[in-house]
């Protein structure tokens, strides 16, 4: 991966990202998108505290998929400066981009569209991409993990698909720059989610080798600069994916989706973002719920959605 430095002040007031550094307030509604099994569609579900999770027109669809592979897999969604909502997601299991759509009050979409992103890296595949923003040059950020065939022969046989994370930048989801590696930890990795917090950035990742399947984190002073080695697992948990985190409070929350065995979503509470504690009894989740991610949305939104 990639970061030049930039000082607090800067990233406190030009960086915030909009997706998941977000601090909850006591009037924010935090807002959880997800889907079912393979792929059926966009699912939301509310909560007034990080912890209780409130299905949103009684667990029915949003957004069925229509563009790519037919699936919607790993919706990420963020709310941009106009107050309009971007949501992107993965299309199918070999698609080589991924699926995009836009709402002013989730509920009236625009038409999807399929972005081709990968088509000039021949790239296999095209999985979880996660959207941010930057304020200060009014720029969004989309990763997501790819597998290129031959790219790194060192660590072909290091789990399912040798994965990298890859990125591109756009103004307004119609142009894009050309994709390039957003981090190399040198093994297989996917499922990024970025927080900013004391001026750094933590990238929250899935180690996919085939002895790990574990959560780490790498930091790094910039969007664009040097990620720092990552760390040690962060949690005692095997067959985990999908991170996604917010801070309430003065207490940070990961959520995770444990695929494996009794698949069922979970969450882990730091306050430092050192040392993480299992907080996954003291939550409530739709049955079901497969990984995406978590937002604050406002009341007026929330009431919107309550009135389907």
């Amino acid at each position: 991966m990639i970061n030049p430095v930039l000082k607090a002040s800067v990233a406190a007031a030009g960086l915030c990202l909009l997706s998941a550094c977000l601090m909850t307030t006591n009037k924010t509604i935090l807002l959880f998108t997800y889907f079912l099994e393979n792929g059926d569609g966009l699912h939301l579900a509310y909560s007034l505290d990080g912890y209780q999770w409130t299905p949103i027109k009684k667990g029915g669809i949003l957004l069925k998929p229509a563009v790519g592979s037919m699936l919607m897999r790993d919706p990420s969604l963020l709310q941009g400066p106009d107050k309009t909502f971007h949501l992107v997601w993965t299309t199918g299991w070999d698609d080589k981009g991924f699926g995009y759509a836009s709402s002013k009050d989730l509920i009236n979409w625009s038409e999807q569209r399929f972005i081709p992103i990968n088509e000039k890296l021949k790239a296999n595949n095209t999985w979880a991409p996660e959207i941010y923003y930057e304020r200060k040059p009014k720029l969004f950020h989309i990763f997501w993990a790819t597998t290129i065939p031959g790219l790194f022969p060192e660590t072909d046989n290091g789990g399912d698909r040798n994965h990298r994370l890859y990125s591109t930048t756009t103004r307004d989801f119609v142009n894009f720059t050309e994709p390039k590696i957003f981090f190399n930890p040198g093994y297989n990795c996917i499922d990024g989610t970025l927080i900013q917090a004391d001026s750094k950035y933590y990238l929250f990742f899935k180690d996919e080798r085939v002895d790990q399947k574990t959560l780490r984190v790498s930091t790094a002073s910039s969007i664009g600069g040097q990620w720092s080695e990552p760390s040690d697992p962060i949690a005692n948990l095997k067959g985990v994916e999908g991170p996604s985190a917010i801070r309430i409070g003065d207490e940070w929350l990961i959520y995770f989706d444990h695929y494996q065995d009794n698949q069922y979503y979970g969450a882990l509470r730091s306050r430092n973002l050192k040392q993480w504690e299992d907080v996954t009894s003291k939550m409530s989740f739709p049955k079901g719920m497969r990984h995406g991610t978590v937002i604050p949305i406002s009341q007026s939104v929330l009431d919107d959605l309550l009135g389907l």
